[in-house]
């Protein structure tokens, strides 16, 4: 037997869920949720690391195959790193993963139809913000492969790397994750290191040969112009911003050019401009107080309520709710 859902009524019966599990983003680092109990047994588990990254861990069991159909392409915040331990399920792309397989998710979606497979699904997701990788590279974002360079700059036309083999050294990260002997902060602090190990070890994967990075070209009047009308566009459309790719070509720069010159310009990434712009317009309008949490989650760009409570709260160190509570 096949459940074929559209993408909204999935997205409702999810919503259920996280009403039922009181994630009202009141500052719980570990939430679990229920798998919606008309279509699997088992639960979600989100958790919430200090690093800005976060983890899921999926634990249920699917007695029928699900469809879940998105005819639009839709713009996600993150990046995604996918560890699938067991099951088999079809990708938005029509790409099949199978147990025992990794891949990397962008932030923009393609339409189309997701398919999981009847059986046990266990797997592992770890999410980062575009910027934070930037900053966990250092300066070496040339170093990647150009597949990853384009999935880390949202390009519309990659949104996933392809799949590949979960090797030996992933597989004992993962065990240890779903085993994590530790309590509290400690536990905190051992899964932040381990999803950081996880994620060098896929990058490790990808990355191209070390090339001696090339000094910043010195930038013409006319590029510094071209640069400050990306930061324009940028903030006219912050809530549903384009990816570096289609940015750069707005600007009639090429997308190196833009991400150099643009820290040279402005002392920071274009998703981290975009990252503090977003966060600010929150904070403004939490403390109007005239939307909710959810509703000032999405009027600043954030399809998932738990990632921007999660991003708001390392900004500035108190959660949504609390902010507007005391605003």
């Amino acid at each position: 037997m096949t459940i074929a859902l559209s993408e909204r009524n999935w997205h409702e019966l999810w919503e259920e869920s996280w009403q039922n599990s009181h994630s009202d983003c009141s500052g719980s680092s570990d939430i679990i949720l229920e798998y919606p109990k008309q279509l699997a047994q088992g639960y979600k588990r989100h958790i919430q690391l200090r690093n800005g990254s976060s983890l899921t861990l999926h634990n249920y069991d699917f007695p029928d195959d699900i469809i879940v159909i998105d005819e639009q392409p839709r713009k996600e915040d993150c990046l995604e790193f996918v560890f699938n331990i067991s099951s088999n399920y079809q990708r938005s792309d029509g790409c099949y993963v199978g147990a025992g397989q990794n891949y990397l998710a962008g932030m923009p979606m393609p339409g189309g139809s997701s398919k999981d497979l009847a059986g046990r699904r266990l797997a592992v997701d770890i999410h980062i913000e575009p910027y934070l990788l930037e900053l966990l590279m250092e300066g070496q974002m040339e170093a990647l492969s150009s597949e990853l360079k384009q999935i880390v700059a949202g390009d519309e036309e990659l949104p996933f790397l392809r799949s590949q083999k979960t090797t030996p050294a992933m597989q004992l990260a993962l065990q240890q994750i779903l085993n994590c002997p530790y309590r509290g902060q400690i536990r905190n602090i051992y899964l932040e290191g381990k999803a950081l190990e996880l994620m060098a070890l896929q990058l490790e994967l990808t990355v191209a040969d070390y090339q001696e990075p090339q000094k910043p070209t010195k930038l013409q009047r006319d590029d510094i112009e071209r640069i400050h009308h990306a930061k324009e566009i940028l903030l006219r459309h912050f809530d549903n911003p384009p990816s570096l790719l289609a940015l750069a070509r707005q600007v009639g720069l090429n997308d190196r050019k833009l991400k150099q010159g643009f820290h040279q310009v402005f002392g920071t990434t274009a998703f981290g401009y975009l990252h503090h712009y977003r966060m600010e317009q929150a904070r403004s309008l939490l403390r109007q107080r005239q939307m909710n949490v959810k509703e000032v989650a999405r009027a600043v760009g954030y399809a998932s309520q738990s990632r921007f409570c999660d991003a708001f709260k390392r900004k500035f160190g108190v959660t949504p709710r609390s902010f507007q509570q005391k605003a």
